[in-house]
């Protein structure tokens, strides 16, 4: 699950859930002279004016600045890897769990396929890569690191709206405060989405009326199949390298080494479940 920076293009305005839809940016001062209280101040000021409570701003109270979180942003080296570096441990690892994943998750894979065009093995592949089938969603606190990248100047306008974003899903009720738990960027959930596509792409597939992306595989599968839909990924189409799929795996992460990683992994997958579904002479 270490292996994200999620992008936002320049459809980051549209990222924006309704409740912010009609308001400008946010505009607390980064790297603030009177300190991250400060800051955290101002952007309390502009959350509520935006729609959020009194009651979920409180759950901001007592968040500090995160150095672990700024170190990891600066790092990120993980990316520079070749193919075989990156690809290929992460792919014998997971080969095994991920053809497990297929067989006891076919029908919910079969429905997502019909609905958003996505293959299994992509989802599959995607919930493998990030969070180890939901096994390490992280165990940073998405509010102190989203905080922590607003208040920095290096993304400061992406991840004020983050944090923004993280709240929004509390005030709607689609999480707990406790459930904000994830990655140092703030990704969560199985699928390791940020906050605001989280919000955009998050689906309640299971039909229990809460889009949760923490405990439910049927919604966590779908709503990557929602994801990718929503970037224009094209049904019964390939994905390798220079076709429009491939492209619209890398709106997930725009590393080129880890697109290859999903384009082969899903390939590999999918033969082995064809072999696997063989009848055996």
């Amino acid at each position: 699950g270490q292996l994200t920076m999620r992008l936002l293009t320049a459809l980051s305005a549209a990222l924006l859930s309704t409740a912010v839809l009609t308001a400008p940016a946010l505009a607390a001062q980064c790297n603030h002279p009177a300190g991250f209280d400060a800051f955290m101040s101002d952007f309390k000021k502009e959350a509520a004016q935006k729609g959020i409570s009194q009651r979920t701003l409180s759950i901001l109270t007592g968040v500090t600045l995160d150095q672990s979180v700024l170190t990891a942003d600066k790092r990120q080296g993980v990316f520079k890897q070749t193919f075989e570096e990156f690809a290929l441990p992460r792919i014998n690892q997971r080969m095994a769990k991920a053809s497990r994943m297929m067989q006891e998750h076919a029908p919910t894979l079969r429905k997502i396929e019909a609905q958003f065009g996505v293959p299994g093995s992509i989802a599959i592949v995607l919930w493998g890569l990030e969070t180890d089938f939901g096994t390490n969603m992280g165990k940073h606190d998405v509010l102190r690191a989203t905080a922590t990248l607003g208040f920095d100047c290096r993304r400061t306008d992406m991840f004020q709206n983050e944090l923004l974003e993280a709240l929004t899903l509390v005030e709607r009720g689609d999480l707990q405060p406790a459930d904000l738990r994830g990655d140092w960027a703030g990704e969560m959930g199985q699928a390791h989405f940020l906050p605001s596509s989280y919000n955009k792409f998050a689906i309640d597939f299971d039909g229990n009326g809460k889009r949760d992306l923490i405990r439910s595989v049927p919604d966590t599968l779908a709503s990557i199949g929602n994801y990718l839909k929503g970037y224009g990924w094209q049904a019964k189409q390939p994905w390798g390298e220079g076709t429009a799929n491939f492209e619209v795996i890398r709106k997930w992460n725009k590393a080129l080494v880890y697109a290859k990683t999903v384009a082969a992994f899903a390939e590999k997958l999918d033969g082995s479940s064809a072999r696997a579904e063989q009848p055996r002479r």
